[in-house]
C-alpha cells in the first residue's frame, strides 16, 4: 500500500500506529497431500498484536493447551509488523504456560499441517504461508463491528471470504459467517478454568453489583451499563457498586464506587465469589465474564440478543434484559431483592458452567480442523 503525505505532517506520524492491509488475491498453493484420518497434527497458531489481559489469546492459549494435551504438536507465530507487543517472551509470560514454541514473526515458517488464522490481520499472511495441508480460521467474534466506516470494516468483512474454514466461538457466529460470507464453520463452546473460577463458601455482599466496566472496549456498552446502575440506585438506593475491567478508574459518576481495576485468576473468581449479582454486556458475541461469573455461583445479568440467547437460552441461569437503562436496572433489582431466588440461580448457573470445559472446547476446535483439511 502507498500512500502521499498531505500539508507538513512528519512522516513519523503516519507510521505511529501499525495498519492492516487486506488478503491476498491469490493464496499460496497448498501441498500435494495433507494428512488424513485422526493421527496428531502439526497446528501453527498466528496471533496478532497482542497485550496483557487479552480475552481473545487468553481463549487462544486454553485451546493450544487443551489441544496439546489431545496430542497434537503446535507451534505460535506472532503476526506483529509494528512488533509493539513484546515479541514470543511477552506472549509465554502472559498467557502461558504451554510447550508450543513461539517466534517473534514468520520469517522462519516452515510449514503445517494446517495454519490457523486468529483475527482478521492475520489473515493475508495465513494465505501467503507454503507449505501447508490446509488453513483455518478461528473466529471469536464478528470484527468488523469492532469498527465504524473504515477500510478496518472492509478488509475484516474480506477476511471471511477467502475459503478458510471457520472455527467460530459459539453457534451465532457459526450461522453468521455462512449466511452472510458463504463460509463453512464448525462451532465450539467456549471452556472455562474450573481451578479459578468455582463456587466459594465466603459470605456475599448482599447489596452489591459487580460490573464488567471495560470502556477501552466499547462492545461492551459500558456507558449503558453505567446509565443503568445509576437508574438501579434511583430506585433502589442501598446498592453497592463495584467497577472491574480497566486501571483507570472512573472519575466522573454520579454514584460512589469501589474500583477495583484490572483483576485476573484467584482475585477475579474471589470477587465474582463476593457479590450478589454481575454485570457484562455484549454487543457483538457474548462475552466470557458470563460464563466465568456463572461457574463462580453469581446469578448475572446479560444484553439480549442472538449470540446471547444462544449461549446462554435455556437454563444457564444468566438473565437477558433489553439494552435499556430501565430494563437492565429493573432485572438486578429482581435479583437483589429476592436473595432466594439469587441463590437459586446461582446453583443453576454453577451447575450449567460444569460443563463447558477447555478439554471439550479443543475436542470441539480440533473437529474443525480436521474439516479444514477434509475441504481443501
Amino acid at each position: 500500500m502507498s500512500w502521499r503525505r498531505r500539508g507538513r505532517q512528519p512522516a513519523t506520524s503516519v507510521a505511529a500506529a501499525p495498519i492492516g492491509r487486506p488478503a491476498a488475491q491469490a493464496p499460496a498453493p497448498l501441498v500435494a497431500e495433507a494428512p488424513a484420518g485422526d493421527g496428531p497434527l502439526r497446528i501453527a497458531v498466528v496471533v496478532p498484536a497482542f497485550r496483557r489481559g487479552s480475552g481473545g489469546h487468553t481463549t487462544i492459549a486454553n485451546l493450544v493447551r487443551g489441544l496439546e494435551a489431545r496430542g497434537h504438536r503446535l507451534s505460535l507465530w506472532i503476526d506483529d509488523p509494528a512488533k509493539a507487543s513484546g515479541g514470543a517472551g511477552a506472549f509465554r509470560s502472559m498467557f502461558g504456560p504451554f510447550a508450543a514454541p513461539v517466534a517473534d514473526d514468520l520469517s522462519a515458517f516452515s510449514g503445517a499441517d494446517v495454519a490457523l488464522a486468529t483475527g482478521w490481520q492475520t489473515v493475508p499472511s495465513v494465505l501467503g504461508l507454503r507449505g501447508c495441508g490446509a488453513r483455518a480460521y478461528l473466529v471469536q467474534d464478528h470484527e468488523p463491528e469492532f469498527y465504524g466506516a473504515s477500510v478496518e470494516r472492509l478488509w475484516a468483512e474480506d477476511s471471511y471470504r477467502h475459503g478458510l474454514h471457520c472455527v467460530t466461538a459459539g453457534q451465532w457466529l457459526a450461522e453468521l459467517v455462512g449466511e452472510r460470507y458463504g463460509a463453512t464453520a464448525t462451532a465450539f463452546d467456549l471452556g472455562i478454568d474450573h481451578e479459578t473460577y468455582r463456587p466459594g463458601d465466603r459470605p456475599r455482599h448482599e447489596d452489591e453489583v459487580l460490573f464488567y466496566a471495560r470502556r477501552s472496549t466499547p462492545r461492551r456498552a459500558v456507558p449503558l451499563g453505567l446509565l443503568a446502575l445509576e437508574e438501579l440506585l434511583r430506585i433502589r438506593p442501598g446498592t453497592t457498586v463495584a467497577l472491574f475491567g480497566e486501571a483507570q478508574a472512573e472519575s466522573t459518576l454520579p454514584f460512589p464506587t469501589r474500583q477495583l481495576g484490572v483483576l485476573a485468576g484467584e482475585e477475579l473468581a474471589d470477587a465474582y465469589r463476593g457479590a450478589a449479582a454481575g454485570m457484562v454486556l455484549s454487543l457483538t458475541n457474548h462475552s466470557l465474564v458470563a460464563q466465568e461469573m456463572a461457574a463462580c455461583g453469581l446469578p448475572a445479568v446479560e444484553l439480549d440478543g442472538p449470540s446471547t440467547r444462544m449461549a446462554f437460552g435455556g437454563d444457564s441461569g444468566i438473565t437477558l434484559a433489553e439494552p435499556t437503562p430501565a430494563a437492565l436496572a429493573t432485572a438486578l433489582a429482581l435479583l437483589l431483592d429476592d436473595p432466594a431466588r439469587r441463590a437459586e440461580l446461582g446453583d443453576r448457573a454453577a451447575a450449567w458452567a460444569r460443563e463447558r470445559t477447555w478439554d471439550a472446547a479443543a475436542t470441539q476446535v480440533e473437529a474443525g480442523l480436521r474439516s479444514a483439511l477434509a475441504e481443501r
